[in-house]
């Protein structure tokens, strides 16, 4: 990839980056962005440098692939971005107003009110959940010697599996399976309507899929908050939940969550809360399948810290490089791996352009993880990249929950559930490809996931 063409040394400029013609409004430019958007920018990198410009429809569009501008854009510039509205507007239908999608000084209010709940003292003492979580799926799995699983599917399940329990004290049932085709099918949608200036109202008839899946997961997460109401109102125990913790959240003027908000953040909590983690650890069975050596050793170094016993947090420290293969999955296939377009509520100057107010401005986590600058032979899996004896990884090119202010609240909750579970995973299975499989293809509809359902052969272990 070309070398960083303007540094943030430079003195600002008023002329463009570089970038395609972007005849027609950009037009070419969309309709080619749409069906490959990583692919799409890779090849404006590569054509044009570490910043790009476009002109799109009435957007001034700039797209960042160095680590120094997306730290500056992130960090140091954060207060004068916001989310770009329309893609906002495109996610509101299913998480409302929640720190997910709230701007200003309502987004600080809300992440002021929810972070103690993903703390890393609380999220260890979901620990538990987790592994009985898994435990439960884990049996219920085939008994045989070896067999063909749907594995996203099944990782899927257990990790909403697990965010209903921590979420609601529940379980998964016929219901939550159905949220599953549910949050797919708005996914797609979701990421097709960014493409448009603006959306048909909902009660159009070519709606009736996204209506569909909006009314079930509705009834699930307002079912579940009506039935804990219920229960409080008739003298029921506290339940050792983040829906519990909602219920009694308050800011500092002592006011709680209203009944919206509360039914915004637990649809968040829901959606978000599962959809990283099933992704990530459905990458990870795949770079483990393909890569056995590197299993093996993370399967020894699991036999050796548990003896055959379940996972606890405590143990998370003591699985380095468990820890490595995860992070290096994370990598190649991050769950975010387009963050969510700014736009400028200011003028400023990055990376010596200046940017006037209303800008549009990319940051693309999946093509700056697979820079040859940052990560040697970046198309290759390596955990390695990780240990304690690797060269320093510069900040700002490895990012997969974001970075700055409106980094991922959910983090440590992801990273302590997919350890958890790769340890259990590695316990009981060697993972291999399907015989005869076409490797998967990564496919962007708002978080990366196969464009197939992923499949794997699970061996049990001796």
């Amino acid at each position: 990839m070309n070398s960083l063409s303007k540094t943030k040394t430079q003195p600002a400029r008023q002329d463009l980056p570089p970038g395609p013609p972007c005849r027609f409004f950009g037009l070419p430019e969309l309709r080619a962005m749409g069906p490959d958007y990583l692919g799409f920018l890779q090849a404006q990198q590569r054509q044009h440098g570490d910043v790009v410009y476009m002109r799109l429809a009435q957007y001034r569009d700039y797209s960042f692939f160095h680590p120094e501008q997306v730290r500056e854009l992130l960090v140091a510039a954060h207060e004068g971005l916001i989310r770009w509205e329309r893609g906002i507007e495109c996610m509101a239908s299913a998480h409302g107003h929640s720190v997910l999608i709230a701007e200003g000084e309502a987004w600080a209010r809300k992440r002021r009110m929810l972070q103690p709940g993903f703390a890393p003292k609380r999220v260890a003492a979901f620990a538990t959940l987790m592994v009985q979580a898994g435990e439960e799926a884990l049996a219920a799995w085939p008994q045989q010697a070896q067999a063909d699983m749907p594995f996203e599917h099944a990782m899927t399940q257990l990790t909403m599996d697990v965010i209903l329990r921590t979420l609601f004290s529940s379980h998964a049932g016929p219901q939550a399976r159905a949220a599953e085709q549910a949050l797919r099918t708005l996914s797609v949608i979701a990421y097709r309507e960014m493409f448009w200036p603006a959306s048909a109202p909902l009660w159009a008839p070519w709606k009736a899929p996204k209506r569909r899946a909006l009314k079930v997961l509705n009834q699930l997460i307002e079912g579940q908050i009506a039935a804990r109401r219920a229960h409080i109102a008739a003298g029921g125990a506290d339940k050792p939940d983040l829906l519990d913790m909602l219920l009694k959240l308050q800011d500092e003027n002592g006011q709680p969550l209203s009944d919206s908000e509360l039914r915004d953040e637990c649809m968040t909590t829901f959606l978000a809360g599962h959809e990283t983690s099933a992704g990530a650890l459905t990458w990870w069975g795949w770079c483990m399948a393909t890569h056995p050596e590197a299993a093996a050793q993370a399967a020894a170094e699991v036999d050796a810290q548990l003896g055959g016993r379940k996972p606890g947090v405590e143990d998370i420290a003591q699985l380095p490089f468990l820890g490595q293969t995860i992070k290096e999955a994370l990598r190649l296939y991050p769950p975010a791996p387009a963050l969510l377009t700014r736009k400028s509520t200011k003028a400023m100057d990055i990376a010596g352009w200046h940017l006037p107010a209303g800008s549009m401005l990319r940051i693309t986590p999946y093509l700056m993880h697979r820079d040859a600058r940052w990560f040697p032979a970046p198309e290759a899996f390596r955990p390695e990249r990780f240990g304690p004896a690797a060269a320093e990884i510069p900040r700002g090119a490895y990012l997969p929950f974001g970075a700055g202010p409106r980094v991922c609240l959910g983090q440590h909750f992801a990273l302590t559930e997919i350890t958890l579970i790769a340890a259990l995973l590695l316990q009981r299975y060697r993972l291999v490809p399907v015989p005869g499989s076409e490797p998967p293809r990564p496919t962007l509809n708002i978080t990366l996931r196969p464009h197939q359902p992923l499949r794997l052969r699970l061996i049990k272990r001796a």
